[in-house]
């Protein structure tokens, strides 16, 4: 154990002198190349400014929150890129072609799949976060048939108006699927950002590298699985 050459074996009833996540290489990127502000103009020639589209489908709309933890940051990402249809913007419909586009959430209903193949209006389609990337915590009632979770949901359950357990239907409402979908399973994807939901720095480097071909590294501290 004291010659494992990656320190991947670690003796029982001892741990390292710091824990993942708190050394200084988790923190911060030893290479001097990669010290930079997500919010910094990218260095390349001709820069054009991108325009960006974002869609919460079946999820918490966490991934978007973490989107907007960089703070006082976002007043200069809007100089980077404009957002196009976004729950951001509260654009409902695309009006023009975009370079990228991310995806929040899975499929669980045919309005989920409708807006999600809208999303072909965009060069790069990603999508980020574990609901979209396999379902996530939505997808729990995958091993639950759909009749029986609507009868919990809407017969069985407690209600405060007398007679009012009935199933809800109506044309304006969305059909629920038999299941609810990763969104590759619906459309192809060009990348995931994983994390629930992944840290808004992994989320703006990504973005930066996918418009412009800007470097980054990975952070530990960047990582937030579920």
């Amino acid at each position: 154990m004291k010659l494992c050459p990656t320190g991947a074996i670690i003796v029982r009833g001892k741990s390292l002198s710091k824990p993942f996540g708190e050394r200084a290489f988790d923190l911060e990127s030893s290479q001097k190349h990669f010290h930079h502000n997500i919010a910094e103009k990218p260095k390349v020639a001709n820069f054009e400014k991108k325009t960006i589209a974002t869609v919460s489908l079946a999820g918490c709309f966490g991934c978007h929150m973490s989107m907007l933890d960089i703070d006082t940051d976002l007043l200069d990402i809007v100089e980077l890129v404009a957002f196009n249809k976004s729950p951001l913007t509260d654009i409902k419909t695309f009006t023009q072609r975009c370079h990228l586009g991310l995806v929040e959430g899975g499929c669980c209903n045919d309005e989920n799949i409708e807006t999600l193949k809208n999303s072909e209006m965009c060069d790069i389609l990603v999508v980020m976060g574990e609901c979209a990337v396999w379902g996530g915590l939505p997808a729990m009632r995958n091993t639950i048939p759909l009749g029986e979770c609507l009868e919990e949901a809407y017969l069985n359950s407690v209600t405060s108006e007398q007679g009012e357990n009935t199933v809800p239907y109506h044309e304006d409402l969305p059909k629920i699927l038999d299941r609810v979908y990763g969104c590759s399973e619906i459309v192809k994807v060009d990348y995931t950002i994983p994390g629930c939901p992944p840290s808004p720095n992994h989320i703006w480097k990504v973005v930066k590298n996918l418009l412009w071909g800007e470097d980054f590294s990975l952070l530990y501290s960047e990582f937030k699985y579920d």
